[in-house]
């Protein structure tokens, strides 16, 4: 099979979450004088994970999801803050963290010299996203970036990958293929929408019994 499209996942796909959220919540925690930073982190951290996989199975919205994180986070800690403030302030923090795996620039480039044309499909928050990307070093390779809020529906839902097709030009499914680190997300939504998928898994995790 020939693929023209390639459709890459960016947060632990290209881009390094961890590192960028590590550093964006230590520093704002810092600023915040926050008494414990690393318990924060420890706690918000899988909380915020298991918010994402709740998105994923349409459990709350992508809004419940920005709104309700930090209101969460903190509560644990017995503080009660305007979550949805607070998330302006993160996404302030966020916002400049454009870490990418290493080899993920040169991957782009020789995929790029190689003829494919190359797009992002994310489910991030658009102004986390794009800020993201402008101080990374990876922007400049794709042609478009498709991110899930600016589409109204997000991954794994066929109506995410329908749309991203209808944005690019000449689009087959036959000649696309999806990349990503989300067994849910990435690869069972493509494979819903009849898109062949590469499964990115540099942890060597094992597939889920059914």
């Amino acid at each position: 099979m020939a693929y023209t499209f390639l459709l890459f996942d960016l947060d632990h796909t290209l881009l390094d979450f961890e590192s960028a959220e590590e550093t964006a919540l230590t520093q704002m925690l810092e600023d915040m004088n926050f008494p414990d930073v690393q318990a924060f982190k420890d706690y918000y951290k899988p909380m915020n994970q298991g918010l994402w996989k709740d998105l994923e199975q349409k459990k709350l919205t992508k809004q419940e999801l920005v709104d309700s994180r930090f209101a969460i986070g903190f509560a644990h800690f017995g503080i009660t803050v305007d979550g949805a403030e607070m998330a302006l302030r993160y996404q302030d923090y966020i916002s400049l963290q454009g870490q990418s795996f290493p080899g993920a620039e040169d991957l782009l480039a020789r995929l790029e010299k190689a003829g494919y044309q190359l797009y992002g499909a994310t489910n991030g928050v658009t102004a986390i996203q794009e800020g993201r990307l402008a101080h990374s070093t990876i922007a400049s390779y794709f042609k478009e970036v498709f991110i899930s809020e600016q589409l109204h529906t997000q991954k794994p839902e066929p109506a995410f990958f329908d749309k991203v097709g209808q944005l690019i030009p000449g689009f087959s499914k036959e000649e696309t293929l999806m990349i990503g680190d989300s067994l849910t997300a990435d690869i069972a939504g493509g494979n819903a929408a009849g898109i062949d998928t590469i499964w990115y898994n540099p942890d060597h995790k094992k597939i889920p019994a059914k």
